[in-house]
């Protein structure tokens, strides 16, 4: 199954893509047991069993999806029937609707560095031996960073060379902490194709006196600033995808193919990195875990993002990202 967020009315709502609709879930499920306790009751029932919240959705685990996959087939039902009233069967038209960040407001953002060889090494770097060096992992803020499909990239008054990366997001549907990598997939709930846009030379503008650690903490400053983590453009199952290290990943500019890869390049894979995450910080649901970008980013070409430009992040069984360019 492919769950959106999607706006309805103001209110974001969890609803299931099926191309070319989607499906409100919490409605969905509400009009199921109308039939047997009552349109009141129902509503009543859905708030809490099937909530129209993504992230309480994420926390109930398999109780929702259950109850999600018989309000879709309910839905599709109804559908089929034609009722004509707008929203009565809580099918709405794709290209109607307007998307939300899939997971919008997780506790925890984490992002790798430096975990496709080939990005290591178009950057200058040399490639350590997996055993003998560990994952780099830092943290972007989630509510600050993350936008919509289709939303803007805000290029920063003092930005000055902004930078993409596309990448495939695990998104936890557990809680845990020393989580051992042959039960990682136990606790992962769908993933998301996030591109972690990046200030590749912070402009500072002060005379500072030059102290150890500046140059990594001002390439870490250039991963925090606002807009910098489009994600979308759904939240595909984790049994949906039955092989996450074997998936297409690209990245165009204007049309044009920057980044092309495979998620089986990654150095240290999916289960792995929950590993060792899970050894530093308690791992909560709905918190997002984005692997790492292949080669191809604009620094290695001297190409930085402008006003104007235009993103697409697509990564194979998840479909495709979205994003404009614009500037503050």
């Amino acid at each position: 199954m492919k769950l959106v967020n999607f706006v309805v009315d103001g209110e974001e709502r969890v609803g299931a893509w099926v191309d070319p609709k989607i499906y409100d879930l919490n409605l969905g499920y509400a009009l199921a047991l109308a039939e047997e306790v009552g349109a009141k009751k129902a509503r009543e029932i859905a708030a809490v069993e099937l909530p129209p919240s993504m992230m309480d959705f994420i926390r109930l685990g398999r109780g929702a999806l259950g109850r999600a996959r018989r309000a879709l087939r309910f839905m599709a039902a109804l559908s089929k029937g034609g009722s004509g009233k707008k929203g009565l069967s809580g099918a709405y038209d794709f290209k109607r609707v307007r998307l939300a960040a899939p997971v919008p407001r997780p506790s925890k953002l984490f992002c790798l560095a430096g975990n496709y060889s080939e990005h290591i090494r178009e950057g200058g770097g040399r490639v350590a031996e997996k055993e003998k060096t560990t994952p780099r992992v830092f943290m972007k803020p989630p509510t600050t960073t993350i936008t919509a499909p289709n939303r803007p990239v805000v290029i920063p008054k003092k930005g000055n060379r902004i930078d993409w990366e596309v990448e495939l997001a695990v998104v936890m549907g557990r809680r845990g902490k020393y989580i051992p990598k042959e039960k990682a997939y136990d606790y992962v709930f769908g993933y998301t194709i996030l591109n972690d846009i990046s200030e590749r030379k912070l402009m500072i503008d002060i005379d500072r006196e030059p102290r150890p650690g500046d140059e990594w903490f001002d390439w870490l400053n250039g991963k925090w600033m606002d807009t910098f983590a489009p994600m979308g453009p759904c939240l595909v199952l984790k049994d949906e995808i039955k092989g996450p290290h074997n998936l297409r990943i690209t990245l165009r500019l204007n049309g044009r193919t920057m980044q092309d890869a495979n998620t089986g390049d990654m150095i240290f894979s999916i289960p792995e990195l929950i590993e060792w995450i899970s050894r530093l910080v308690t791992l909560e649901a709905g918190d997002v875990i984005s692997t790492g970008t292949p080669s191809g980013v604009g620094s290695s070409s001297g190409t930085f993002l402008k006003k104007g430009d235009v993103l697409e992040s697509q990564i194979e069984g998840i479909g495709m990202l979205r994003t404009p360019v614009t500037a503050e």
